[in-house]
C-alpha cells in the first residue's frame, strides 16, 4: 500500500469511529450520567493513550517533565476532557442524538471567529458567509424547521452544544501554540484531568449509584472517542501528501453519524436535520474558499 493509500486508512477508520460516538453517547446516558461517563471513559483514554506511549517507546520523556508542562497540562485538561465533556454529554442528555451531534459539527466555524480576536486572523467574507449558513443550520435544526413560529424543543440543550463548541474551539486554539508532542500531550491533559472529574462527581453524588451496564459504553467513548481516533488521525495527517484530501474526509461523518443514529437508536432522522445538516456543511465548504 502506498503512503498515500495508508493516510486514507487511518483517516476513514477515524471517521467511522467518530462516526458512532453520537450512538455511544446516548446508549451510555442510558444508564449513567454525564459525569459518570465522562469519568469511566476518560480512565479509559488515559489507560490506552499511557499503552500507546509505551509501545511508541515515548514513556521515558514522563521523567522529563517539569513544572510548567505540568501546569500546561492541567489547564488543558480542565478544557479537554473534563469542561466540554461535562457540558457535551449534558447536550446529549436532553437533546435527541441527531441534533447534538449536528450541531455540535459547528466548532470549525466557531472556531474561525475565534480566531479573530484570539490569534489576530483577519475576518474573512467566506468566514461571515459560512458563520451565517451554519447558525441558521443550527436554527433549523432546534427548531424543528417551524421557522416562523421560533419555538426550540430544547432551548438549554442547544445552547450547552453551541457552549461545547466554543470550549472545543478555544481548546483547538491554544493547543495551536502546545509544543507537547502531541500523544503525550493528550495522555497529560486526561492524567491532570482524573482528578478533577472524580472531585466533581463526589461533590454532585454521582458516585452514590451507578449502573454498571453502562461501563461498557463508557469503555467504548473513552477508546473510539477519546483515544486511538486522535491516534488514527494524526497517523493519517502524517502520511498524507494532501492535508486537505484527509480533512476533507470529515464530511462524511454526520451522514455515517445519522445513518448509525436512525439504525441503531431508532431514532427517526427529522427532515429539518437534514436540512440543517446541508446548511452546515454548506458554511463549512464556503469556509474552505481561498481569498480572492
Amino acid at each position: 500500500m502506498t503512503r498515500q493509500g495508508r493516510a486514507y486508512l487511518f483517516g476513514l477508520s477515524a471517521v467511522l469511529c467518530w462516526s458512532t460516538v453520537a450512538t455511544a453517547f446516548k446508549l451510555s446516558l442510558a444508564w449513567l450520567s454525564p459525569a459518570q461517563l465522562l469519568l469511566f471513559a476518560s480512565l479509559t483514554s488515559c489507560t490506552l493513550l499511557g499503552g500507546i506511549l509505551v509501545l511508541q517507546g515515548k514513556a521515558l520523556q514522563l521523567r522529563r517533565l517539569n513544572g510548567g508542562t505540568l501546569r500546561t497540562s492541567l489547564v488543558f485538561g480542565a478544557l479537554n476532557p473534563t469542561l466540554y465533556y461535562l457540558i457535551l454529554f449534558q447536550a446529549y442528555d436532553r437533546l435527541p442524538a441527531q441534533e447534538a451531534q449536528i450541531i455540535n459539527y459547528t466548532w470549525a466555524i466557531t472556531m474561525a471567529l475565534l480566531a479573530v480576536p484570539l490569534l489576530k486572523q483577519p475576518l474573512r467574507k467566506q468566514d461571515i458567509a459560512a458563520a451565517v449558513l451554519c447558525y441558521f443550520g443550527v436554527v433549523v435544526i432546534a427548531t424543528h424547521g417551524r421557522l416562523l413560529d421560533i419555538h426550540f424543543s430544547d432551548p438549554l440543550g442547544v445552547i450547552l452544544a453551541l457552549v461545547s463548541t466554543l470550549i472545543w474551539a478555544l481548546y483547538w486554539i491554544f493547543n495551536a501554540r502546545d509544543p507537547r508532542e502531541p500523544v503525550l500531550g493528550l495522555f497529560l491533559n486526561f492524567l491532570c484531568a482524573l482528578p478533577l472529574i472524580l472531585g466533581w462527581c463526589l461533590l454532585t453524588g454521582a458516585l452514590e449509584t451507578i449502573q454498571w451496564r453502562g461501563i461498557w459504553g463508557a469503555v467504548y467513548v473513552g477508546v473510539f472517542e477519546m483515544g486511538l481516533t486522535f491516534v488514527l488521525w494524526l497517523s493519517a495527517m502524517k502520511l498524507t501528501t494532501s492535508t486537505a484530501r484527509i480533512s476533507n474526509l470529515i464530511f462524511i461523518s454526520p451522514l455515517l453519524s445519522l445513518a448509525f443514529i436512525g439504525l441503531v437508536l431508532g431514532e427517526p432522522i427529522l427532515p429539518s436535520t437534514l436540512w440543517g445538516l446541508g446548511l452546515i456543511v454548506g458554511g463549512l465548504l464556503v469556509q474552505q474558499l481561498k481569498s480572492t
